[in-house]
């Protein structure tokens, strides 16, 4: 890490903005893109993720913006990357688990043999808000024969009580968060 890490990494957060009404009336959407477009906020933030997870194997992003974290985590630190792939989006025998967002529903799906019993997985995305998409993935990962050791999101939005929910059907499952919003 270089040695202005916490400034750039208090620079990430800066550079997360609030986008009302999206992608419908009523939501307040936050948008990562900034932060990633910035070189050393993203660097930070990578860093900062990848310390939750010291023994993993693999990083399991979520569709989509969790794949940017995932994958840049798994380039520095030479871990595998795992996709958590919306419906109809991997070509191979798959395990799916539909799950309700604050404005719809949706589905995500990961192959059959992504995982070995041997593989350490840690799931990343880019924000924690209801707790629903997380919980299907942390469902999801459960069919494989792989370990969960948690999950590590860029920002939490502490009002929607994501981290409740995910408490609430897995008590044991570790949930980390950078910032909380």
């Amino acid at each position: 890490m270089n040695q202005n890490f916490s400034a750039d990494l208090e620079r990430a957060r800066r550079l997360i903005r609030d986008v009302h009404d999206y992608p419908s009336p009523g939501i307040l959407f936050r948008d990562l893109t900034p932060m990633i477009a910035d070189g050393r906020a993203l660097q930070a933030v990578v860093d900062a993720l990848g310390q939750f997870a010291p023994t993993a194997t693999h990083f399991a992003g979520l569709e989509a913006r969790g794949f940017i974290f995932a994958s840049a985590m798994a380039a520095r630190l030479g871990k595998g990357c795992i996709l958590l792939r919306k419906p109809n989006k991997l070509p191979r025998a798959r395990y799916s688990v539909s799950y309700q967002l604050e404005y719809g529903s949706d589905a995500i799906e990961i192959h059959q043999d992504a995982l070995t019993p041997n593989d350490r997985v840690l799931i990343v995305d880019d924000v924690l808000a209801t707790g629903g998409t997380l919980c299907a993935a942390i469902e999801l990962l459960g069919m494989t024969p792989a370990k969960c050791l948690g999950s590590a999101v860029v920002a939490e939005i502490d009002f929607l009580d994501g981290r409740k929910r995910v408490h609430s059907r897995f008590p044991e499952h570790q949930v980390n968060a950078l910032f909380h919003l």
